[in-house]
């Protein structure tokens, strides 16, 4: 028996979901959640094979829920929203469903997952580029995970990244937080036009720089509105000096 969750802010959705599967009774629905807080509980207690997950929810959206996941199951995206399709094949995605979506192109999702459950093989760079021509649309926040307490960063609070090893760290007014992930994620998905990576260990915001300081004996650094100082690489120094005509 496969344990499946729906996970959708919409009864409409979760019911059209649950009429397709019943055509599969060696599928089982053991949770339905309205949200990405609801589903992340019910993927920690049932640890499912398989989710079917909306994209768009309140409070934590799906790309988020999967973020705090530690082991996150096989997923089938089903969204309204054709935009979000290559940051699906970011995170290897089994499959992408466009709302409305027919019972001929769900049962076409679940063969995918009965040919490739037991392969490392996912949601392909191809499939992503024909639901959508788009690329990853920037972040507009993150979410940390801090003992029990989810925490909700909004890309505008953030002054700078360090690199920690196998972890960043996101500073603002309050502290920082740990994030397992790259610096290079973080170069790629933040809003290119808020913040510049200066150094390969920092990323900062533009809107936090208030000066920089050259010297051949002490190096590049620039200054934050908090009065930290931050190391500049040759590489950012470059960008600085389009970024702000110098």
């Amino acid at each position: 028996m496969t344990r499946i969750i729906l996970i959708d802010d919409e009864p409409l959705a979760r019911d059209i979901l649950l009429e397709y599967l019943e055509d599969y009774p060696h599928y089982e629905v053991v949770a339905q959640c309205e949200n990405g807080y609801e589903g992340l509980k019910a993927i920690q207690q049932y640890r499912p094979e398989l989710i079917f997950l909306d994209i768009q929810m309140p409070h934590l959206n799906g790309f988020e829920m999967l973020e705090l996941c530690e082991q996150p199951p096989s997923v089938i995206f089903t969204t309204a929203y054709d935009e979000f399709a290559f940051r699906a094949f970011e995170v290897h995605a089994l499959d992408y469903l466009l709302k409305p979506f027919s019972k001929e192109r769900f049962q076409k999702a679940l063969e995918k997952w009965e040919k490739q459950r037991f392969s490392v093989e996912r949601f392909s760079q191809a499939d992503a580029l024909r639901v959508s021509g788009q690329y990853h649309t920037p972040l507009q926040r993150i979410v940390v995970k801090k003992m029990d307490d989810i925490h909700i960063i909004p890309v505008n609070a953030i002054w700078y990244l360090e690199a920690a090893d196998d972890y960043v760290k996101i500073y603002t007014q309050e502290g920082y937080y740990m994030k397992k992930a790259t610096m290079q994620y973080y170069e790629e998905h933040l809003p290119g036009d808020q913040f510049i990576r200066v150094h390969r260990s920092f990323i900062v915001s533009i809107h936090q720089i208030t000066g920089m300081h050259i010297s051949d004996k002490e190096g590049q650094y620039i200054r934050l509105i908090s009065g930290k100082q931050i190391p500049v690489s040759k590489s950012g120094y470059q960008k600085l000096k389009m970024i702000f005509d110098m």
